[in-house]
């Protein structure tokens, strides 16, 4: 994959940790308020070949009364109070890969000709997400899909998160799942249909549910810097794992990443 995109699929932690830098802060009414900083992301990738990347990266926040950009996604509120948010969002989909970027040994030991297959391209999703929060943590419902024709399908997504404070700073553990329809799974992790007209294996794994563990802790450095940390764990169910475009023995898929940012 090129510099840029690594850079934009690792950009896929931020909204987490744009929701623990905002469930940190007072939910009173106040100016527009942004955040830069700068990041360093370490992941896993499924895919055969593609290996461990880590990639420095840019973390930029905003959060105004009526509109919110948080990593890779973009909001407006249709309804907002103090413990409720309904929220129309857009939010750019990085699962792509390029074919170059698989291994040429790791797909040939699954049986594959790296020179047969098509990149999988990103895509942009719009959807809506509604959250709520109060004393017992914060739980996130969204439904969005994919409006550039990539995979031309769609995810549903539940998420629970409960914060804390630990010493100065704030410690969110969160469990999250998210249902990949059939065309979104199959354009991601299955091998489409021009690729089998070349010889490559016809695999489809269909509809996939796939549970996420995640972790973010951020830390006050003075009156507007923060150090925050954020780890994320996805559980790929079998029909993903026995991909062949994936790596032999995956069980799941793990990011870690490091960031310190300005608040003003």
């Amino acid at each position: 994959m090129n510099t840029s995109c690594s850079v934009l699929a690792c950009l896929l932690t931020l909204p987490m940790l744009a929701t623990a830098q905002t469930a940190s802060q007072s939910e009173s009414p106040s100016s527009p308020r942004w955040g830069l900083g700068l990041g360093l992301m370490v992941k896993d990738s499924p895919y055969a070949g593609e290996g461990t990347k880590t990639t420095a990266l840019p973390l930029i926040r905003y959060e105004g009364e009526r509109f919110y950009f948080r990593g890779l996604t973009a909001g407006a509120h249709l309804m907002h109070s103090k413990g409720f948010s309904l929220d129309a969002i857009a939010s750019l989909r990085t699962d792509g890969i390029s074919a170059k970027d698989f291994g040429v040994q790791e797909l040939a030991r699954n049986g594959i000709n790296r020179s047969l297959l098509e990149d999988r391209d990103n895509g942009l999703d719009l959807g809506v997400a509604a959250s709520w929060r109060g004393a017992a943590g914060e739980f996130e419902l969204s439904a969005k899909a994919d409006v550039t024709g990539a995979s031309e399908g769609f995810e549903l997504s539940a998420r629970y998160g409960y914060g804390f404070q630990l010493g100065r700073g704030r410690l969110t553990p969160s469990i999250s799942v998210s249902h990949l329809s059939k065309d979104m799974a199959n354009y991601y992790y299955g091998t489409l249909n021009e690729e089998v007209a070349r010889g490559v294996v016809d695999y489809k794994p269909g509809a996939a549910t796939i549970p996420k563990l995640g972790l973010t802790y951020v830390h006050p450095i003075g009156q507007h810097w923060q150090f925050m940390t954020a780890l994320q764990y996805k559980v790929l169910p079998k029909k993903i794992t026995n991909s062949p475009l994936l790596k032999a023995g995956t069980n799941g898929e793990g990011s870690v990443m490091f960031g310190l940012s300005r608040s003003f």
